[in-house]
């Protein structure tokens, strides 16, 4: 079975996401991003609890380009933390995770 992982993040707004899901595609590190809605998060930062709007990126890639994925998501985001955790797809439909690593050839 491919190496499928989802590598999740989220940024400021829709331009962001649009800006880090077209850099990760023309480097083939993803073979697709998903852009989600804007999502209000509440968090802990800094002894405070913020708030903040932010839209979720499902970025799907194999386990083998995660470290490239990190870095360029790390060179391009504009928090001082960024979340960036990666969900490991454990089975899933063979032709779709397949096309999965035929599309992500960097590395």
């Amino acid at each position: 079975m491919p190496e499928a992982i989802f590598v999740l993040t989220t940024v400021a707004d829709r331009d962001a996401g649009a800006a880090l899901a077209r850099a990760l595609l023309e480097r083939r590190l993803a073979a697709c991003v998903n852009i989600g809605a804007p999502v209000e998060s509440l968090y802990h930062w800094r002894g405070r609890i913020e708030t903040g709007r932010e839209v979720p990126l499902t970025i799907k890639t194999r386990a083998s380009l995660y470290p490239k994925v990190e870095a360029l998501i790390r060179e391009l985001h504009d928090y001082e933390l960024p979340e960036i955790v990666t969900v490991p797809v454990t089975g899933g439909q063979p032709d779709y995770l397949a096309w999965i690593a035929e599309e992500t050839r960097a590395g």
